[in-house]
C-alpha cells in the first residue's frame, strides 16, 4: 500500500483545526455575519411609557402611592404614565376586573379621591410626564346605570343584552355603537377626564372591537380640547387604527415572538421578520409600543419566569428597548418580581426589594434617552442565530447592541466594519477595542457606541 505522508499530515492538521475552532453564533470563522435589510428607517420615537396597575401601590391610597414614586419612575426615562382603569368597578356578575366599568365618571374609592387623582396628574406634569387613562369603550359592567337604556347595548334575538361575542367576558355587557345617545354619552365621559382632571389622553382597550368612525369622532372632539397635547394609544395591531387618529399601536406579535426566541422556537431572524412585518404600512414616525411584558402577560407569568431568570428578563428588556418603537415598562418588572401578578385585586409590592436590578433598568434607559441613534436611528440587523445583533445609526452616531438570548456562553463575530476598532462601552462609559470575536456569557448583553 502506498501512503502519501504529506496528504496524511495535511488531513490530520485540518481535522485538528476543525475540532479546536470555536463555534460562532450564526457564522463561520471566515464569514462576516449576514446583514439583513434595515427593518425600519428613521422612524422617530417620542414616548416612553410606564404602565401602572394602581393595585400595586395600594397603601390605603394608590394615587398618593404612585405620586410618592414619581421621582423613581422619572429616573427610568418615562414621559408617559398610563394608569390602568381607575373607575368604579362593577359588582354584578363581577370577578374583580378593573375593566368592568360601573361608572365612567367616578373614581374607584379604593384608589383615593378625585382630588387625589388631580394631584397625581399635576405632580406628574410638573416632572414633564404626561398621564393617560385606560379607556374601556367596548363594554360596561352589568350594574352600570347605562344598562337601563336597553338600546344602548347589543341584544340577542330574544332582546336580551349579551356579553361581547367571541370572548369569555361574562362579567361585562356589550355596548351598541349604532345608538347615537350611547355614543354621545361615551364621548362626553372621555371629555370629562380631560377637562376636569387634565389627563393627556387614553390607552384604548380592545380598540379593534369598536367602530372606526366612533374613534374618529371621539378623537377629533378630544383634540379640540387638547390640540397637540393629546396622546392616544390603541390596544390593537391593525395599522388602520392609525387612520382613525391614534398616535401609536400595540406590538403583540413582537412581544410573543420575543418569548418564542428565548424558548428556542425561533431564531433571531424570526424576531427581525416580525418587527419588519409590524411596521409594514406605517408612515414615517408612526410607532408601535415595544415591551417584554404587560399586565396581561404578567398575570400569566412574570418576566423572570418567561425569560428564564433575572438575567434573561433583563436581556429581553434590552432587546425590546433596542429594536425600535416606543418602550414600555410595566410596573413591577423593574424590581424583578418573580411571580405572576393578577390585576384582579390589590397586590402591594416592595419597590425597594431589588435595588441593583432597578439601577440596571435605570442605566439601560439612561443610555436609551441620551442616544439619538437608540431612539430614532435606522436599524440594521445581523443574522447571528442566538445573539440579537443590531446596529442603530443616526446622523451623529452609531450604536451596536448584542444580546445573548441563551443560557450558555456564545461567541459571535463582530461586524467587520467595527472589529478591532475603538468603541465606547455605554454600560460603563469606558473606551475599549472591540475584538473580532465577542464572547457573551449566558444572557449577557453589550451596548457600544462605535461612531
Amino acid at each position: 500500500m502506498n501512503i502519501n505522508i504529506k496528504e496524511v499530515l495535511f488531513k490530520t492538521l485540518l481535522l485538528l483545526l476543525l475540532v479546536s475552532t470555536p463555534t460562532l453564533a450564526g457564522c463561520s470563522t471566515n464569514e462576516v455575519p449576514e446583514v439583513t435589510p434595515p427593518v425600519i428607517d428613521e422612524k422617530g420615537n417620542e414616548w416612553i411609557v410606564y404602565e401602572v396597575y394602581p393595585g400595586l401601590f395600594d397603601h390605603g391610597n394608590a394615587f398618593n402611592g404612585i405620586a410618592d414614586r414619581l421621582d423613581e419612575i422619572s429616573e427610568l426615562g418615562v414621559n408617559v404614565i398610563w394608569l390602568m382603569p381607575i373607575y368604579e368597578q362593577g359588582i354584578e356578575k363581577g370577578i374583580g376586573s378593573p375593566y368592568s366599568i360601573k361608572d365612567y365618571k367616578k373614581v374607584n374609592e379604593d384608589y383615593g379621591t378625585l382630588e387625589d387623582l388631580k394631584s397625581l396628574v399635576s405632580k406628574a406634569k410638573a416632572k414633564d410626564m404626561m398621564v393617560i387613562l385606560d379607556w374601556v369603550a367596548n363594554h360596561s359592567s352589568w350594574d352600570n346605570a347605562w344598562i337601563e337604556n336597553k338600546d344602548w347595548y347589543t341584544q340577542d334575538a330574544n332582546g336580551n343584552i349579551i356579553s361581547p361575542a367571541g370572548f369569555n367576558w361574562a362579567d361585562v355587557a356589550d355596548l351598541n355603537f349604532s345608538n347615537r345617545d350611547m355614543r354621545d354619552a361615551m364621548i362626553d365621559a372621555m371629555k370629562y377626564w380631560v377637562t376636569e382632571v387634565g389627563v393627556n389622553g387614553y390607552r384604548c382597550d380592545y380598540a379593534e372591537g369598536v367602530p372606526g368612525d366612533f374613534w374618529k369622532e371621539a378623537i377629533s372632539e378630544l383634540k379640540e380640547i387638547k390640540k397637540d397635547d393629546l396622546l392616544m394609544l390603541a390596544e390593537g395591531g391593525k395599522a388602520e387604527l392609525l387612520s382613525y387618529g391614534f398616535d401609536f399601536l400595540y406590538g403583540w406579535d413582537f412581544a410573543y415572538k420575543l418569548k418564542d426566541l428565548y424558548a428556542g422556537k425561533i431564531s433571531t431572524s424570526g424576531l427581525y421578520e416580525t418587527h419588519r412585518k409590524e411596521y409594514e404600512g406605517l408612515k414615517e414616525g408612526q410607532q408601535r409600543m415595544r415591551y417584554s411584558t404587560n399586565h396581561d402577560m404578567s398575570s400569566d407569568e412574570s418576566p423572570i419566569q418567561s425569560f428564564k431568570g433575572e438575567r434573561g428578563a433583563m436581556s429581553a428588556f434590552v432587546i425590546s428597548v433596542s429594536m425600535g418603537g416606543s418602550p414600555m415598562i410595566y410596573s413591577s418588572q423593574e424590581i424583578g418580581y418573580d411571580r405572576p401578578l393578577s390585576f384582579f385585586g390589590p397586590n402591594v409590592l416592595d419597590w425597594n426589594s431589588n435595588p441593583s436590578y432597578t439601577a440596571e433598568y435605570k442605566n439601560v434607559m439612561s443610555i436609551y434617552t441620551s442616544s439619538d441613534a437608540m431612539r430614532k436611528g435606522a436599524i440594521k440587523t445581523y443574522n447571528t442565530t442566538d445573539v440579537v445583533s443590531i446596529l442603530r445609526t443616526s446622523q451623529n452616531e452609531e450604536v451596536l447592541i448584542m444580546v445573548n438570548t441563551k443560557n450558555e456562553t456564545k461567541e459571535v463575530k463582530t461586524p467587520i466594519e467595527f472589529a478591532n476598532g475603538n468603541a465606547v462601552n455605554l454600560l460603563d462609559k469606558k473606551t475599549e477595542i472591540l475584538p473580532s470575536v465577542i464572547k457573551l456569557e449566558p444572557y449577557e448583553y453589550g451596548i457600544w457606541k462605535v461612531k
